[in-house]
């Protein structure tokens, strides 16, 4: 987890520490073009957040050490950017004029500006050793230090105030402007963390607390009783915990992480987010253990609502929090909540869960602007259509109406972090497409869908879901054909992912992670979870006289069109040759092979409807660019899946055997990585 931070703080150096103050100047002077205002000085209208090295759901390698090690590891590296700025702007300012403001702090010096660059400069470098020291475990001196921001802006800015005073205006807003902006947006810990821990872990930790003080079992509680006890205890000041309680290991892990958060300043925090979200106290619950730790201002806490049960509850949750008077004053009337992409879909087949995100937002809109509260949705979209991926400026123009108020937070994972943000040229180019989409949506929303789409909608989503499931939960033979199938069995030894595939070791589809899940049918070209569901509701749309309805919605309706042009992109990925040479050469059972039979038979009629939907001949006739990158990759990845399909024979022959030669092992995970690459998608 520490070397996948370093992964991260390594895009940021060498990428995003050039793009930003770039990026940030075209902005200017666009805004300037358009309303007469530039950007003020102090604005960071871009946030950098991560979860590298602060996510601990279900991964037991992140710990609060290594989560403490990341925190430090920022600030280290932050102090060492910050200095060759710094060294740069001592060679540039070297004039004498100042104003009185900043000879009141440097005296009579001849050059005014170098005298406070070369005190921040001792400062930074005791900065960087001290975290340095600490990280390595040394003893640290921390006297002198830079902790909080002001002590990096201040003087810097002093600087700048100076300068334009002084009619300099060319040199203010020259390199010193670029540091400023980095100053505001990067701050001392270079990047904000953000923590990730699952709603349970939580309440084990209170019910533990409850029960060493002998005031019952917090589990067996109701909701209003645990809501009771956790407002009347937060609105107290006494501490719940006595100096010398033993908690279990798993409880002392999740207070140890809440005291490193606590240590921190504001900016080194993004959001504590709790996954398996469902209920107000899930977060109290989360106050309460980082006020227990020692927390002194109010941390962003964002549920997170991922199965299709919790995004149909999510409003109603949110409300019951809202009027928790004590909660609202908490967050100051602004909330963040997260929509997670990849679960849900998972769980209900990718149609259904797109309709659920988009009624789950409009609904969580509509209850913030009942209770007067700002909220940003936080959308937990990966690089893949199945986690909610795709070009994320039509993304975002085809949220529902009013969900996009002036902020929007998305992730970004892996491999999409390199392709958008690996070069700064590239990296400009994502922050612009990013704001301009969040501008435009929140200035110029979308239509609100008819009524009679949205029943359409309800329509097709009943027979995608009945059918997806079907499958996938109810198909005993369905479990055994994924396995033999596609190279999920083999990814868990491969350690590809940042985490373990699977949130226990034996179960069902329901136990696998969602990423996994996708990478292994991305492999072998079936695609399966992108497209299974959407089959069947197509196929009876047409055979209902329905499908000139739908390109009525596919016109005026961005969501649904995005939604029709997402599965187009899947379905040109997907390759029916590939599917079935997988399924020659791993799999033997009579029914199963029955059922991969059915599965291609199945993705070839969704192929026939969809180009009937659209009224083309061929998959991707608008999309020609796109087209032609797919015709370019293809000859690479096709040679990789045959390689692939016959080292997996191999790897389960020879662990019958009770050894896997290690260059089959090598050859497979080069052959993961390249498709990977190959199809812009892994999980």
């Amino acid at each position: 987890a520490v070397d996948e931070a370093k992964w991260g703080f390594a895009v940021i150096e060498n990428s995003l520490w050039q793009a930003l103050p770039k990026f940030l100047r075209s902005l200017d002077t666009s805004l300037s073009e358009a309303t007469g205002q530039g950007l003020p000085l102090q604005v960071s209208p871009i946030r950098i957040a991560s979860w590298m090295g602060g996510d601990r759901d279900g991964n037991p390698n992140v710990t609060h050490e290594v989560t403490r090690e990341v925190f430090l590891l920022g600030r280290w590296m932050a102090a060492d950017l910050y200095l060759r700025d710094i060294q740069a702007l001592r060679a540039e300012l070297s004039m004498w004029q100042a104003s009185d403001e900043l000879r009141a702090e440097v005296g009579d010096s001849r050059e005014p500006y170098r005298q406070v660059l070369a005190q921040l400069r001792e400062r930074l470098i005791k900065t960087r050793d001290w975290a340095e020291a600490s990280v390595k475990g040394e003893p640290a001196d921390d006297s002198g230090i830079l902790f909080e921001n002001e002590d990096l802006t201040g003087p810097l800015e002093l600087c700048y105030r100076s300068l334009m005073e002084c009619g300099l205006e060319a040199i203010a807003n020259g390199p010193l402007l670029d540091t400023i902006r980095r100053a505001h947006t990067f701050g001392l810990p270079l990047i904000r963390l953000d923590i990730r821990q699952e709603a349970s872990r939580h309440a084990e930790a209170v019910a533990e607390m409850v029960n060493y003080l002998g005031l019952g079992d917090y589990l067996s509680w109701s909701e209003q009783e645990r809501q009771a006890f956790l407002v009347k205890e937060l609105k107290g000041r006494r501490p719940l915990v006595p100096r010398n309680w033993q908690p279990s290991e798993p409880v002392r892990e999740v207070l140890a992480t809440c005291e490193v958060v606590a240590g921190q300043t504001p900016e080194a925090l993004g959001s504590y987010v709790i996954s398996m979200a469902s209920k107000p106290s899930d977060v109290l619950n989360v106050i309460l253990l980082l006020r227990e730790a020692g927390m002194t201002f109010p941390m962003r806490v964002v549920p997170l609502f991922e199965t299709l049960d919790d995004l149909k509850g999510a409003p109603d949750s949110m409300a019951a929090l809202y009027e928790v008077d004590w909660y609202r004053e908490y967050c100051s009337g602004r909330q963040e909540v997260m929509i997670g992409y990849s679960d849900s879909s998972k769980d209900a087949g990718q149609l259904m869960a797109a309709w659920a995100q988009y009624q789950a937002q409009e609904k969580l809109t509509e209850v913030a602007n009942r209770y007067g509260v700002h909220l940003t949705l936080f959308h937990g979209r990966g690089g893949t259509v199945g986690r909610g991926g795709g070009p994320a400026n039509r993304a975002i123009l085809s949220q529902p109406p009013g969900s996009v108020n002036g902020s929007f937070r998305i992730t970004e994972q892996g491999e999409m972090i390199r392709f958008k943000f690996g070069l700064p040229r590239l990296a400009v180019q994502s922050l612009t497409l990013y704001t301009t989409a969040v501008i435009e949506a929140t200035l110029a929303p979308p239509p609100v869908p008819k009524d009679e789409w949205r029943e359409v909608m309800d329509w097709l989503t009943e027979r995608s879901l009945r059918s997806y499931r079907e499958v996938v939960r109810e198909n005993p033979d369905f479990v055994p054909y994924f396995r033999q199938v596609t190279p999920e069995t083999a990814l868990g030894k491969l350690a590809l992912g940042s985490r373990p595939a699977r949130r226990k070791a034996t179960g069902g589809v329901e136990s696998l992670r969602a990423i996994p899940w996708i990478f292994a049918w991305t492999q072998m070209r079936l695609m399966l979870p992108s497209w299974l569901g959407s089959d069947v509701a197509l196929e009876e749309a047409a055979q209902a006289d329905r499908l000139s309805e739908l390109r009525e919605m596919m016109q005026g309706w961005p969501f649904f069109r995005t939604y029709v042009d997402m599965l187009e992109m899947v379905l040109a990925k997907a390759d029916l040759r590939i599917a079935s040479y997988y399924e020659q050469t791993l799999v033997e059972d009579e029914h199963l092979l029955a059922l991969g039979q059915s599965l291609r038979q199945r993705l070839q009629g969704c192929i026939e409807r969809l180009l009937e939907l659209k009224q083309q001949q061929t998959l991707l006739e608008q999309e020609p660019v796109f087209a032609h990158s797919m015709k370019v990759r293809n000859p690479y990845t096709d040679p990789l899946h045959y390689l692939q399909a016959e080292l997996l024979r191999r790897d389960r022959e020879s662990e019958g055997a009770g050894k896997v030669p290690e260059m089959v092992e090598r050859a497979l995970k080069v052959t993961m990585a390249g498709i990977s690459a190959g199809m812009r998608n892994t999980g």
